[in-house]
């Protein structure tokens, strides 16, 4: 890979690129899904390729091939395509090499050699697991993957990482009488240490304590959000908004640093290099170091996320925050956090038990629809649960959540100690003092 990579540079130098970076990645796959309780397929599979940008007077240009026979066409092609665009004003140069440092927890030998069958085994066990509480499973699977990355440019990098990953997940009903309720459940990790099992029995506790729902009617009140809602909220209605891209294109409200954005007890920061984490690796997909990058502190602004380009454009004094991501190789980088990280000075043992009144939200429907400008959002409560003195209470039917992502983190009070890992982004459940709950 390292010398398809030097090959692809050498080539788009020779066509005419002032610059040029490839990015290759090869991946072995193993996904499996399930359907009621028989498994629907399950395959394994072998995928490489390899990204190419070139750059021609400022103006950027990008090409992928999945064949070492076409790298040369490739290379080639971007450096047409840079010749094609526009020269780009705002264009610095590519990241140049930096210090990383050394991660954990980020590659299990385990995981790398597991086998098909044994991957099949762990969809079994997820279903055994719904199947412990009387519940049906009706939809679930799992992806392990190990993926090797190579990054090389003009500038001087040169740089490898591995990794690998396991995601489990099911979806579950529960019936009594014409009563029905529904639930899902997930585990994800870097390394071999997710329990199928408990997973679906997760699932099945979950859809059978929110079993014969009750009525609410539309009012303001405290509402805890799971780690699970809360994650998907930050994602589509905020953390779009601490994109250094959208800051300098104006669309972000966070463009203030300094003010006040949160509850002065709340900090979150970006850590790229925290141990077992999602996005974890020693540099971000341009090369650049990884880092820990403090965004807010204390309920106030701190700084945005910066991939090379946008570094470049801000000022001389600015530089990456290691958050240049891709989804593949067949994709140029875009800003994006690596490990968001909630903290709050004062966690609570049990946010329910000191709660005397309030709406226990375990997941939410619709956060994609969220308005990620203003942070407006209005989105249907899943598995939701009225907490009355301090305990959970019975279940709540179908509600509706609306209310702005920046005031909701100005009226965090609490939050408790079940800190969970949602992807990418790391929090507990937090409680809101004040939302409108719209019911029935």
């Amino acid at each position: 890979m390292i010398s398809i990579a030097a090959k692809a540079v050498e080539y788009a130098q020779r066509s005419g690129a002032d610059e040029a970076e490839a990015y290759c990645v090869t991946d072995r796959s193993v996904s499996i899904n399930t359907k009621l309780d028989h498994i629907e397929y399950a395959k394994e599979s072998f995928a490489s390729g390899i990204g190419i940008r070139a750059i021609v007077s400022g103006a950027v240009g990008f090409s992928s091939v999945n064949h070492e026979d076409d790298v040369l066409r490739a290379s080639k092609l971007a450096v047409t395509s840079a010749r094609a665009s526009q020269p780009d004003p705002d264009w610095s140069m590519l990241p140049a090499p930096g210090p990383c440092q050394p991660v954990q927890g980020v590659f299990d030998p385990a995981l790398a050699e597991i086998e098909l069958s044994r991957c099949v085994e762990l969809a079994v066990d997820m279903v055994r697991g719904v199947r412990s509480v009387g519940a049906i499973p009706t939809s679930g699977g799992l992806s392990i993957s190990t993926s090797t990355c190579h990054i090389l440019n003009t500038s001087g990098i040169e740089h490898t990482e591995q990794g690998t990953m396991m995601h489990l997940f099911i979806e579950c009903t529960m019936k009594d009488g014409a009563a029905i309720s529904t639930a899902h459940e997930f585990g994800i990790s870097r390394s071999f240490d997710v329990d199928a099992f408990e997973i679906g029995r997760g699932a099945a506790r979950l859809a059978r304590e929110s079993m014969h729902g009750t009525a609410m009617e539309t009012t303001r009140i405290p509402v805890l959000l799971g780690p699970i809602a809360i994650a998907d909220l930050l994602e589509y209605a905020f953390i779009p908004s601490l994109d250094a891209d959208n800051v300098q294109k104006g669309r972000s409200m966070l463009s203030e640093v300094g003010a006040t954005v949160a509850s002065d007890e709340l900090t979150l920061l970006d850590d790229g290099l925290r141990t077992g984490g999602i996005g974890t690796a020693e540099s971000d997909d341009e090369g650049t170091p990884s880092q820990k990058t403090m965004l807010i502190e204390d309920g106030v602004l701190k700084g945005h996320l910066h991939d090379a380009y946008t570094a470049g454009k801000a000022s001389p004094d600015i530089t990456s925050t290691g958050n240049a991501t891709r989804s593949g190789y067949g994709t140029t980088p875009s800003v994006d956090v690596r490990n968001l990280v909630l903290n709050y000075q004062r966690p609570a043992s049990d946010v329910i038990a000191e709660t005397d009144r309030g709406v226990l939200v375990h997941s939410v429907i619709g956060a994609h629809t969220a308005n990620h400008y203003s942070g407006d959002f209005s989105v249907e409560a899943r598995n939701s649960f009225l907490i009355q003195n301090g305990e959970v209470k019975q279940p709540i039917k179908s509600i509706m959540i609306a209310g702005n992502m920046f005031d909701l983190l100005k009226n965090i009070d609490c939050v408790g100690s079940d800190v969970r890992v949602v992807g990418d982004i790391v929090v507990p459940t937090v409680r809101v003092s004040d939302m409108q709950v719209i019911g029935s």
